[in-house]
C-alpha cells in the first residue's frame, strides 16, 4: 500500500509530505491517521526540532477526497460532523498545540480542508502559481478545518466571508499581500527556502519559540492584563533555561549559539 504521508527527519526538520499526488492530495482516511501520526510524532519526539508540511505533485491538498463522502451511495445520510470529529480536528489540535515551529510549504491548489489545515501552520509559503480556495461553498457545505475561525481572525470579517460564500481563488501573491500567508516565492526555489527555513528553527531556541507560539495564539482570546501575567510566567520559564544561558554566553563571546531546545 503507498504511503499516504511522507516522513524524513533530518537536521531536527520532521518534513511531512501529503503523498496522493493523483487525487491532488484529497484526504482520506489513511492519510488522515498517518498525518495525525506525524504530528503526534513531533509531540513525543525530541529529536524533532521543527516541521514542514508540504505535498508531492501539482496540488497542496484538495482537502477531502468527495469520492468517499459520496451521498449518491445511498443509505443514511454521511455524517461530516464525525468526519470532523474523528480526523480534522484532532490533527488541527496537534498542530495548533505543537510548542515548536510548524512552517508550510503550498506547492499547489490548496482547497477546502486543504487550504484551512495549511493556514493553522505557524508560518506558510507558497508558490507563486499556488491558489487558495474555500471551496466549500461550491458543495452547500460551511469552512471547516478551522477555516471559518482562522480566516475571520486573519483577515477580518469582510474579506473572510467574501471568499468562503463566493469560493473565488485567491492567489498565492495576493494572499501574500492581505497577510493571510507570510510570503509567495518562486514555484522552482519553494522548497529550498521553506527548508532553509525550517532548518533555521530547527537550529534555535525552540523552547523560546514554543512559548512564543503559545503566547501569540492566546493573544486573541486573553486581556491585556491576563495577557501580561503570562507573559511574565513564560519569560520566567524561557529565562530559567539552558538555551537562555548559551544564548547570552554566545552573544557575549562573539560566536555562533549552540541551541538544545532546553
Amino acid at each position: 500500500m503507498t504511503e499516504t504521508v511522507l516522513t524524513v527527519l533530518a537536521d531536527g526538520v520532521l518534513v511531512a509530505t501529503l503523498n496522493r499526488p493523483d487525487k491532488l492530495n484529497a484526504f482520506n482516511d489513511q492519510m488522515h491517521l498517518a498525518l495525525r501520526a506525524a504530528f503526534q510524532r513531533a509531540h513525543d519526539d525530541a529529536a524533532v526540532r521543527a516541521v514542514l508540511l508540504t505535498g508531492t505533485g501539482r496540488g497542496f491538498c484538495a482537502g477531502q477526497d468527495l469520492g468517499d463522502r459520496d451521498p449518491r451511495k445511498g443509505g443514511q445520510a454521511v455524517d461530516l460532523g464525525h468526519t470532523l470529529d474523528t480526523f480534522y480536528n484532532p490533527t488541527l489540535r496537534l498542530i495548533r498545540s505543537l510548542e515548536k515551529p510548524v512552517v508550510c510549504a503550498v506547492n499547489g491548489v490548496a482547497a477546502g480542508a486543504g487550504a484551512n489545515i495549511a493556514l493553522a501552520c505557524d508560518i506558510v509559503l507558497a508558490a507563486k502559481s499556488a491558489r487558495f480556495i474555500q471551496a466549500f461553498a461550491r458543495i452547500g457545505l460551511v469552512p471547516d478545518a478551522g477555516g471559518s475561525w482562522s480566516l475571520a481572525r486573519i483577515l477580518g470579517e469582510p474579506r473572510a466571508k467574501a471568499l468562503a460564500l463566493t469560493a473565488e481563488p485567491l492567489p498565492a501573491e495576493k494572499a501574500a499581500e492581505w497577510g493571510l500567508i507570510w510570503k509567495a516565492v518562486e514555484d522552482a526555489a519553494l522548497m529550498d527556502e521553506a527548508l532553509a527555513l525550517a532548518k533555521s528553527l530547527a537550529a534555535g531556541p525552540t523552547l523560546g519559540l514554543g512559548l512564543t507560539k503559545r503566547l501569540i495564539q492566546a493573544a486573541a482570546t486573553t486581556s491585556l492584563d491576563d495577557h501580561l501575567e503570562i507573559e511574565r510566567d513564560c519569560q520566567q520559564q524561557a529565562g530559567r533555561s539552558a538555551d537562555y544561558a548559551e544564548g547570552v554566553a554566545a552573544f557575549l563571546e562573539k560566536r555562533k549559539p549552540e541551541f538544545r531546545g532546553q
